[in-house]
Formats: structure tokens, C-alpha cells, sequence
């Protein structure tokens, strides 16, 4: 790997690691305070809302401007809401002003996250993209890693608000590894031609590509779908784990480690193995289901880490099959708002979520809440398997130009 593309991961593992820790914390510290998983489930929403409804004006940003330039803002601004909560916090106390700063950091982290995709093609232009998701997705998945032991350590030795300050830190560590990287690189954004003034035209066009590009609306819904596990999984594992279970606050922080490890050793494996896309997405989505189903149902703490492993390994597999099938997909002028409509379009479920485990799972409910989300992800799978071998059946009934032939060949 070159050096400027090693300084492009290491920017993306400082920011994952600091955007980690905020995310251990504000579950387990509200779990902590008021002992009651639906304020952890609340929290969750308040925290993860905000991510996943910007994401429409992210992509339309990083088709007007250079997506270096909002990727860096967004690393920068984020040190600085950190750096904000921990003076409000310091002047009014209460936890709200881990929620709120949490909640700012993750509307610019989906700013980076749209910059970073809208990137990787333009950076890795002669590396199969497979390939390159998976290395993506490994630095990611690094400092998912390290992420909950560093924050647990942290934990240990400090309150949190400091915690929050070695996240800050961890921030301009990013946008300085993004520097060097972009001076190393000299690499130069090359405009599409798009003209600034009406921001509701891009989301208008977005849409279109949703409903009439072939496939992409199906592959909305199964990531829709499958992001409903993984809110539920985020929003009780701090409960599930330290109040259902009756585990210390390290084996929570073991249970995150030990997902992560599992995701890094399946994203080595789609690295290193040319593995059918199909293939990626059926497995994946399988499991997915399997380990919501099995957490929720397991009355033992080890059961439950074995549907968690499932669900959090298998995620970032699901991921590349969803984010190197839309690439295929969705043109190269129109990609970056699209893709910020259509990540909101996948994410949404997973706030709900953390809502539906907020109103639905007191009076030791969260079980079943747990598996109700589980079974509604397979459901909501099924009718698009059905939906998409109906459209297949009329495909093959009706003579198509090869040119769409393609097209919907490569949707699938």
C-alpha cells in the first residue's frame, strides 16, 4: 500500500476510534444513571436521529464542493462540539450534554462518511472495489476495536467528560492524517458541473434514481430491513449485557471487542477470497437475522454474545454487498446525492428502533422486543426477495434493449 493511502485509512481509523468512544459511552453512562433501559433506548434516538437525516443535504454537498474539504470540516468540527459539550458540561452538569454533543458528532460524522464514499472510487481508481470496501472497512472496523477497550480503560481512571476530551484529540488526529494524505497525494476533486442555488433539486433527482434505477429501491429496503437489528442491537446492548445479563462493565466492553474482532476477520476473508455478490448479501442477511433471533431468545449471557457476534460480524459484510452493488448502480455525476438519500433511506430504521425499544420495553420487555424487530427484519426480506422474482419473471416476459438488459443485470 502506498503511503498517502496509508495515511487516507489511518485519518479513517482516528475517526472511527473517537466516533466509537462516544458511542460506547452514551448508552452505558445513561443505562448507568437512570438504571432503566428505555432512557438508554431514547437516548439511542436522540443520538442516532440526527446521523441518518442529513445524510440527503451530505450528499448534495460533496457534489458542489471538493469532498476533502467536508470531510476535513467535518473532522474539525467535531473536535470543537466535543471540546463545547465538555465546557456546558462543566458549567450546568447533567449527562444531556454527553447525549446533545454525541448527537452533534454524529450529524458531521455522516458529513464524513458520505465524503469518504463519494472518495474511495476516485482514490483507488485501479483496485477491485470489493477489495478496497474490505480494506476500507477494516480500518473502520480497527478502531471499532479498540474503540470500547480504550473508552472502558478510560472509563476506569476518568469521568466522562474526559473521556470525550481524548475523543476531541482523536479527531484532529484525523483531519491530520487527512492532510498528509492530501499533500502526499496531491489529489484534485474534479467537478461534475453542477450549479449551486436550488438545494430541494438534488433530492428530487436522488428519488428518481431510487424508483426507476433497477434494483436500487429493492436493496433500500433490505437495508432498511437489516438496520433494523442493528438499532436494536445498539440501543439494548448496554442494558442486555449489564442489566438483563448481570455483567460488569469490562464484559460489556469484552462483548463490543469481540464483535469487532469477528467483523475484521470476515472483512480479511472478502479481501482476500473473490466471493459472488450474491453470495455476500444472502449469507449476510441470513445471519443477521439468525443472531437477532438467537439474542433475544437465549435466557444465557453466552447465547446472547453468539447472536451478537453474528449480528455485528456479519453487518460490514451485508455493508460491501450493499455498497459495491449501488456503486455499480447509481451514475458517477448524480453518486453523491444519491447516495446521501439513499444511506438515510437505509438508516432510518435504526433509530426507530431505538425508539421502538424506548416506548416497548419496559417491565423487563426487551427480550421481546429484541425478536418482534428480528422477525419484522425477515419479513420485511421476504417480501423483497418476492418482489424482486416477480420483477425478474416480467424481465423475462417482455423483450428488452441490451442496453437496459445490462442495466438491470447489474441492479441484481
Amino acid at each position: 500500500m502506498r503511503p498517502q493511502h496509508q495515511a487516507f485509512f489511518a485519518s479513517l481509523f482516528f475517526s472511527r476510534l473517537a466516533d466509537q468512544i462516544l458511542l460506547f459511552l452514551v448508552p452505558l453512562v445513561v443505562f448507568q444513571t437512570t438504571q432503566k433501559a428505555t432512557w438508554s433506548g431514547i437516548a439511542f434516538f436522540i443520538e442516532a436521529f440526527p446521523r441518518y437525516i442529513v445524510f440527503p443535504v451530505c450528499g448534495a454537498l460533496c457534489d458542489r464542493m471538493s469532498p476533502v474539504t467536508v470531510l476535513r470540516a467535518s473532522q474539525r468540527f467535531r473536535a470543537m462540539a466535543c471540546a463545547l459539550g465538555i465546557a456546558g458540561f462543566a458549567v450546568a452538569g447533567g449527562i444531556g450534554w454527553l447525549i446533545a454533543l454525541s448527537a452533534v458528532c454524529g450529524t458531521l460524522t455522516s458529513q464524513g462518511l458520505v465524503a469518504r464514499e463519494v472518495l474511495l472510487p476516485q482514490v483507488f481508481t485501479s483496485e477491485r472495489f470489493e477489495k478496497v470496501l474490505s480494506y476500507a472497512q477494516i480500518a473502520d472496523q480497527v478502531g471499532v476495536v479498540l474503540g470500547p477497550m480504550l473508552a472502558g480503560l478510560l472509563l476506569g481512571w476518568w469521568r466522562w467528560e474526559y473521556v470525550v476530551g481524548v475523543a476531541a484529540a482523536l479527531f484532529f488526529a484525523a483531519d491530520g492524517a487527512t492532510l498528509i494524505w492530501q499533500r502526499a497525494s496531491a489529489f484534485e476533486w474534479k467537478p461534475h458541473g453542477h450549479a449551486g442555488g436550488n438545494w430541494l433539486a438534488p433530492v428530487k433527482t436522488a428519488l428518481a434514481h431510487v424508483v426507476q434505477l433497477p434494483g436500487l429501491a429493492r436493496l433500500v429496503a433490505l437495508a432498511a430491513a437489516e438496520n433494523l437489528v442493528i438499532g436494536v442491537t445498539l440501543a439494548t446492548s448496554a442494558a442486555m449485557v449489564t442489566g438483563l445479563h448481570r455483567r460488569p462493565d469490562a464484559f460489556y466492553a469484552f462483548v463490543q471487542t469481540a464483535g469487532a474482532i469477528a467483523t475484521i476477520v470476515i472483512l480479511l476473508l472478502i479481501a482476500r477470497v473473490r466471493i459472488p455478490r450474491k453470495a455476500l448479501g444472502l449469507v449476510s442477511f441470513l445471519a443477521i437475522f439468525a443472531g437477532g433471533l438467537l439474542a433475544g431468545v437465549s435466557p444465557s449471557v453466552w447465547g446472547y454474545v453468539a447472536g451478537f457476534l453474528l449480528i455485528v460480524g456479519f453487518d460490514k459484510m451485508f455493508s460491501i454487498y450493499i455498497r459495491s452493488v449501488r456503486q455499480a448502480i447509481i451514475p458517477a455525476k448524480d453518486y453523491g446525492k444519491t447516495l446521501g438519500v439513499v444511506i438515510m433511506l437505509n438508516n432510518l430504521t435504526q433509530p426507530l428502533a431505538g425508539l421502538l425499544v424506548g416506548v416497548f420495553s419496559g417491565n423487563g420487555r426487551m427480550s421481546a422486543v429484541v425478536i418482534a424487530i428480528s422477525l419484522g427484519m425477515g419479513a420485511l426480506g421476504l417480501i423483497v426477495v418476492l418482489m424482486g422474482l416477480n420483477a425478474g419473471r416480467r424481465r423475462a416476459g417482455t423483450r428488452v434493449p441490451p442496453l437496459a438488459e445490462r442495466s438491470a443485470d447489474r441492479a441484481d
